[in-house]
C-alpha cells in the first residue's frame, strides 16, 4: 500500500537512529570518564560489588596511613629512651667511680651532683617526650580528671569563696595526688603517690579575679574564678579540707592502632608505651632504697657500700629499659609487616574493582566505531524513507 500519510519506513529508520544514538551517547560516557560503570543502571550488581571494594580499599589505606603514624610514634618513644640509655651509662659509669676508695667525701659530693643532675634530666626528657599532645613515657598517654564531688576536687567545686572552674589533667600521670597547705608561708603543695611534690605560693584572689595554680611537675594545672575574692589562707585551707585535698588522674599507657578497615579484634593492635621517668616506682625506680639515699647529692654515693649499690640499682633500671625498648621494637617490626601486608591487600582488592568498574577502551572504541557507521546508515536510510513518500505524488499528477 502506497501512503503519504503515515511513513513507516521512516518512522522505522528513525527508530533505530535515536537507538543508536542512545548507544553512542553511553559509549562516549564511558569513554571519557574512564569507568564502565557510571549509574546503578550500567551494572546494578557490579555497583554493589564494587563500591564495598571501594570501602575496604579506602580503608586499608587510612589504615597503613594509621599503622606508619604508629610506627612514628614508637620511634619519638624509643628515640627519647635510647637517650635515657645513654644517660644510665653515664650514671653506671660515675657509680664504678665512686666505688674506688681513692676519693674523699667533697670528690664523691662532686660525683653525687652530677649523678642527680643526670636523674632529674631522666625526668624531664620522659615528661617532655610526646607525640600529638600524648605522654609518651610517663606510662599515661593522656591523663583523664576522675574522682567524686564529695571527695575528690572536681570542676565547679567551691573552694572557700572560690570555683575551680578549670582543672587540666591532660598531660599528667594516672595517679591520686594530694594537697597541703603552710599557712606561714602561703605554700600550697601537691604530692603523688611516690611522694614527690611540687610546692606553689598562694595569693589572694581579688573580686571578680582568677587564680592559675600551675603544678607542672605533675602536668596539673588548676584555674580558681572568684566573684566576690578571697584571701590566700582560706583557699589553701579549703584544698586540704577532706572533700578537696585529693585530684584523682585516670589513664593508660595502652594506645590502640587502628591498622583494618573494619571492627573486628584483627583490625586494631595495642601498643604499650610504659613510665620511664626514673624518680616513679613503675618505671626506673631511681628512688632510695636498697642501699641507695638518693637524699643529697652527698649521700648517693657516699661510701664504697654505697656506691655498690648504685651499680645494682643502675643494672636494673638499664635492665628495664632495654625490655621496654626491646618491647617497642618489636611492636615496631610488626607494625611494617602490617603496612606491607595492607599493601598486598590495597592493590589486589584496586584490581579487582577496577575490572568490575573500570572501562575496556579498546571494546568501546570498537563499538563506538560500529555506532558511527550505525548512525551514518540511518541517517542516509532516513533520508531515502523520507524521499519514497515524495514518489507517491507522481500518481496525482494529470
Amino acid at each position: 500500500m502506497s501512503s503519504i500519510v503515515t511513513n513507516v519506513a521512516a518512522l522505522n529508520g528513525n527508530r533505530n537512529l535515536n537507538n543508536t544514538n542512545m548507544k553512542m551517547g553511553k559509549v562516549l560516557e564511558k569513554l571519557s570518564s574512564g569507568y564502565r560503570i557510571n549509574r546503578a543502571a550500567d551494572d546494578a550488581a557490579g555497583l554493589g560489588i564494587s563500591e564495598k571494594m571501594r570501602a575496604q580499599i579506602r580503608g586499608n589505606t587510612q589504615a597503613i596511613r594509621n599503622a606508619q603514624d604508629g610506627i612514628s610514634m614508637i620511634q619519638t618513644a624509643e628515640g627519647a629512651m635510647d637517650e635515657v640509655h645513654s644517660i644510665l651509662q653515664r650514671m653506671r659509669e660515675l657509680g664504678v667511680q665512686a666505688a674506688n676508695d681513692t676519693y674523699d667525701t667533697a670528690a664523691r659530693t662532686s660525683i653525687g651532683t652530677e649523678l642527680v643532675q643526670l636523674r632529674t634530666e631522666i625526668d624531664r626528657i620522659s615528661n617532655a617526650t610526646n607525640f600529638n599532645g600524648q605522654n609518651l613515657l610517663t606510662g599515661t598517654l593522656t591523663g583523664t580528671l576522675g574522682g567524686v564531688t564529695a571527695n575528690d576536687l572536681v570542676v565547679n567545686d567551691a573552694v572557700a569563696a572560690a570555683i575551680a572552674s578549670s582543672i587540666e589533667v591532660a598531660g599528667s600521670k594516672a595517679d591520686t595526688y594530694t594537697f597541703t597547705y603552710a599557712a606561714a608561708t602561703d605554700t600550697l603543695t601537691l604530692t603523688n603517690s611516690a611522694g614527690i611534690a611540687q610546692n606553689v605560693t598562694l595569693g589572694a584572689i581579688a573580686a571578680n579575679g582568677t587564680q592559675v595554680l600551675n603544678f607542672s611537675q605533675h602536668g596539673i594545672k588548676v584555674t580558681l574564678n572568684s566573684s566576690a575574692g578571697d584571701t590566700a589562707d582560706n583557699i589553701g585551707a579549703a584544698l586540704a579540707l577532706a572533700a578537696n585535698d585529693t585530684i584523682v588522674v585516670s589513664g593508660t599507657g595502652a594506645a590502640a592502632l587502628q591498622v583494618g578497615a573494619n571492627t573486628t579484634a584483627y583490625d586494631t593492635m595495642n601498643i604499650s608505651f610504659n613510665d620511664s621517668r626514673a624518680t616513679s616506682a613503675t618505671g626506673l625506680n631511681l628512688v632510695t632504697g636498697g642501699g641507695v639515699d638518693w637524699t643529697s647529692s652527698a649521700t648517693v654515693v657516699a661510701s664504697n657500700t654505697a656506691s655498690q649499690a648504685f651499680i645494682n640499682q643502675i643494672d636494673t633500671a638499664i635492665t628495664t629499659l632495654n625490655t621496654r625498648r626491646s618491647d617497642l621494637g618489636a611492636a615496631q617490626n610488626r607494625l611494617e609487616h602490617t603496612v606491607n601486608s595492607l599493601g598486598v591487600s590495597v592493590e589486589n582488592l584496586t584490581a579487582s574493582e577496577s575490572r568490575i568498574r573500570d572501562a575496556d577502551v579498546a571494546e568501546l572504541s570498537s563499538q563506538m566505531a560500529s555506532n558511527q557507521i550505525l548512525q551514518q546508515a540511518g541517517t542516509a536510510v532516513l533520508a531515502q524513507a523520507n524521499q519514497a513518500s515524495q514518489s507517491v505524488l507522481t500518481l496525482l499528477r494529470g
